[in-house]
């Protein structure tokens, strides 16, 4: 594995080895013999802002012993209009790696193509690879291997998380129910493309019955309303979304063991409430955390290869 680009174009064996990996990571954090990217430099673009994303890259980089340099759009002549394959041909001949957090996919695999270096998708508009990586490490961390268990995505169905969740569930082989709106489920082409190279136990399901999609489920799942770049569809998600929260109800239907996951920055009183936020903020802050852990891992699998 020399890049992570998407779910879509990792193997389910690839996944299961950054997943299974974390749970070394974490637990030897200290370990100083880690420190495989010593005299190493990273460069981490972000053309959106971040919270989670930019302090668990930066802080897991230097754990490994790299030097980082943070660059926004603005900093750079990206911002200007500079194509990205220029940026990334200059960029591969000065740093050893990059992260990415932008908007389009195809900028982060281009990045990747002229640059020839290690380079990591840390979200686009169509992916969130290392977010999904790490709610499946919290998830085996609590309650044991995903695969056959039983996932509901509630919100906007066809934002990049439900798009990575739906990679995830075809090749680990649990099932993913997506509850979501007409208009704001994922295109059936999407599904019948993961599904083509899914595992034994993989289904997936969208519907707009919030209540028969977290019937008796192991995890819910909710991601912001309004994501970055649809801000000015606020008003119209608000009111086609509002009956997709995460809620007392919503929770009592699914298994008592249910866990109930959130990516982060919550809205609470929109796609949660603030009950259930904090009923389940142990588990929500633990996956904040794992961010760290599974990115180290992620890191540390590139090195190797």
């Amino acid at each position: 594995m020399k890049n992570l680009l998407s779910l879509a174009s990792m193997s389910g064996a690839e996944m299961r080895d950054i997943v299974n990996y974390s749970h070394h990571v974490k637990k030897h954090r200290k370990d100083t013999s880690m420190k495989v990217l010593e005299g190493q430099t990273w460069a981490m673009i972000f053309s959106k802002a971040s919270t989670r994303t930019r302090v668990s890259f930066e802080v897991g980089l230097r754990e490994l012993g790299a030097n980082v340099i943070f660059l926004a759009a603005g900093d750079m002549q990206l911002g200007r209009g500079e194509p990205i394959k220029d940026t990334a041909r200059v960029l591969g001949r000065l740093v050893h790696g990059a992260i990415i957090r932008t908007f389009a996919q195809s900028d982060v695999e281009d990045f990747a193509k002229y640059s020839c270096i290690p380079t990591i998708n840390a979200l686009t508009d169509e992916e969130h690879p290392c977010q999904i990586l790490a709610d499946i490490f919290t998830f085996e961390e609590l309650r044991g291997p995903i695969t056959g268990k039983k996932v509901t995505f509630v919100g906007d169905g066809d934002c990049n998380v439900p798009r990575s969740w739906i990679f995830a569930a075809a090749k680990l082989g649990f099932e993913l129910n997506i509850a979501a709106p007409e208009g704001f489920q994922p295109p059936q082409s999407l599904i019948d493309q993961a599904m083509k190279d899914s595992v034994p136990g993989a289904a997936i399901r969208c519907t707009p019955n919030l209540q028969d999609a977290v019937r008796g489920v192991d995890m819910i799942y909710t991601d912001v309303w309004i994501s970055m770049g649809k801000e000015e569809e606020a008003k119209h998600r608000l009111q086609s979304l509002q009956g997709y929260q995460i809620n007392r109800q919503t929770v009592s239907l699914a298994s008592p063991e249910a866990l109930v996951m959130h990516c982060l920055p919550a809205y609470r009183g929109k796609e949660i409430t603030d009950e259930i936020m904090e009923a389940n903020a142990e588990c929500i802050f633990r996956e904040a955390e794992n961010r760290l852990h599974v990115q180290k891992s992620i890191l540390l699998r590139l090195a190797k290869d």
